[in-house]
């Protein structure tokens, strides 16, 4: 896809290709500036998209909340592969405005990339604190990679904060906090997929993005060592000369 008009939506196209010609597409639109799903009307939807249905326990939406909107966006999703297994092999192709990714992988690897874009762009407010993430989508990331961009995007966040005079987390407190309200989010999740889904390609694949979390939150008690080697020309009191510009 090419780069389009700044005022045009954001597209993601993800095609999930199988043995005997196969082919199921997903088209995703988010708001150019909001980065909220854009989706048509659902005529119908199934029972387990209202919001009482395994509602949330950290749920914050008010009972006069009809469905849940995560639960709405994902349901032609859920409905498509509510009868696959996680294990199966699919090749698929991602295409986002910048660039095309394509890979043969499991069920549960490619459909919980796209679920994560459904979860932060649906309005929910919780996580809604990802969202900037959706418009960096990087299909296919492994742990390292999701930290990597999480916690990028979080000190960003703050950097903004602290240019408007607000408070900023710079030692990440409060962003372990978000992490365990997002578990619960996954884990109300699961418990309405496990109820939508007769195999476990969907209910799978939640509990990999949940798998994320936890990797975010054990490589924040370990103080991200794991990416010190990468940033060893800044730990130094270099003379300004020697300070790596690019």
């Amino acid at each position: 896809m090419a780069d389009g008009n700044q005022d045009e939506p954001i597209r993601i196209r993800a095609k999930f290709h199988f043995d005997g010609g196969v082919e199921k597409v997903f088209n995703v639109a988010l708001h150019p500036k909001t980065l909220e799903l854009i989706v048509p009307e659902i005529p119908s939807l199934p029972d387990w998209t209202y919001l009482q249905y395994q509602k949330c326990i950290n749920c914050p939406l008010p009972d006069t909340v009809v469905r849940c909107p995560i639960a709405v966006n994902i349901s032609r999703l859920i409905e498509e592969f509510k009868n696959f297994t996680s294990y199966e092999k699919t090749w698929i192709v991602v295409e986002t405005v910048e660039r095309t990714y394509g890979q043969e992988t499991s069920i549960q690897n490619g459909l919980s990339s796209l679920l994560g874009i459904y979860m932060v762009a649906s309005g929910c407010p919780i996580m809604d604190n990802l969202r900037p993430m959706v418009r960096f989508h990087l299909p296919f990331a492994t742990t390292l990679e999701t930290t990597y961009r999480s916690v990028s995007m979080y000190l960003i966040a703050q950097y903004f904060r602290s240019r408007r005079g607000l408070s900023a987390d710079w030692k990440l407190e409060k962003l372990d906090d978000l992490y365990k309200k997002i578990a619960k989010v996954n884990k109300g999740l699961w418990g309405r997929l496990s109820k939508a889904s007769t195999l476990d390609a969907n209910t799978n694949a939640i509990v990999m993005l949940n798998t994320f979390g936890d990797a975010i939150r054990f490589s924040m008690k370990k103080d991200f060592e794991e990416f010190i080697p990468y940033f060893e020309k800044y730990l130094h009191d270099d003379p300004p000369e020697n300070f790596p510009f690019f």
